[in-house]
């Protein structure tokens, strides 16, 4: 077992490992106690009381963080020629049909997001089990199959994401990266709470919001008292 450094004895020491923290008071930690010297990414993992076997309760969804994510995402539009056009004054980085599907099948998988209309759906069928263990196959229940495909585009480059529960009942998602202020990735937090507790399935029993933790890229994992987030 690897024997931990001074430094990260040091950064290890801040964070109380029995204490709950409000998600503030977490997002000011977790900006201490990084110890990476770019601009990491600070990530958010929600346990739910829910069963990801059971269709009704394998959560999936968007969410519009109210800050960005920090990152500009790379989008792929797949669709028709008469579509690219709109595609790319939206601001989508790569747009093609045929010749990105080809690209993918070889390998190319230098992009964040994915977005299709529905009559090219079909013709994904080939790459999809490329796409689909990635998270990248466009999903009407994400909004990435969509006929209107400026909103689309401009919606991610905003600050959209896409989460799924995981086999877990863990849903993790980055809000933001460590040079935001303890306010905004709050902010960014408590927006992807809320939209969790809204799509709360009504076949879900006992209690649904079991944990939360915050953490920054290779630093330590800071407990949050979901009690704490009024949503």
């Amino acid at each position: 077992m690897a024997q931990l450094t001074k430094k990260r004895k040091a950064v290890e020491s801040k964070v109380d490992k029995n204490k709950l923290y409000s998600l503030n008071e977490a997002m000011g930690l977790v900006k201490e106690v990084n110890t990476t010297k770019f601009d990491a990414s600070v990530d958010v993992h929600v346990r739910l009381g829910v069963d990801p076997r059971k269709a009704d309760q394998a959560l999936r969804g968007t969410v519009s963080l109210p800050h960005g994510t920090g990152k500009t995402k790379r989008v792929l539009v797949f669709c028709t020629p008469d579509k690219q056009a709109e595609a790319q004054a939206a601001g989508a980085d790569f747009v093609g049909l045929e010749d990105y599907i080809q690209k993918v099948t070889e390998g190319w998988m230098d992009v964040d997001v994915i977005i299709a209309t529905p009559n090219v759906m079909a013709q994904l069928g080939k790459v999809a089990r490329i796409l689909g263990p990635r998270g990248l196959m466009p999903n009407p229940k994400t909004g990435t199959v969509t006929n209107d495909i400026a909103a689309a585009v401009q919606e991610v480059k905003k600050g959209k994401i896409a989460f799924r529960v995981d086999k877990f009942g863990i849903v993790h998602a980055s809000v933001g990266r460590v040079s935001f202020s303890p306010a905004q990735l709050t902010d960014n937090a408590h927006e992807l709470i809320a939209t969790l507790v809204r799509m709360k399935p009504s076949s879900a029993k006992g209690i649904y919001m079991k944990s939360v933790s915050v953490a920054s890229t290779m630093s330590p994992g800071i407990a949050v008292d979901p009690k704490s987030i009024k949503v």
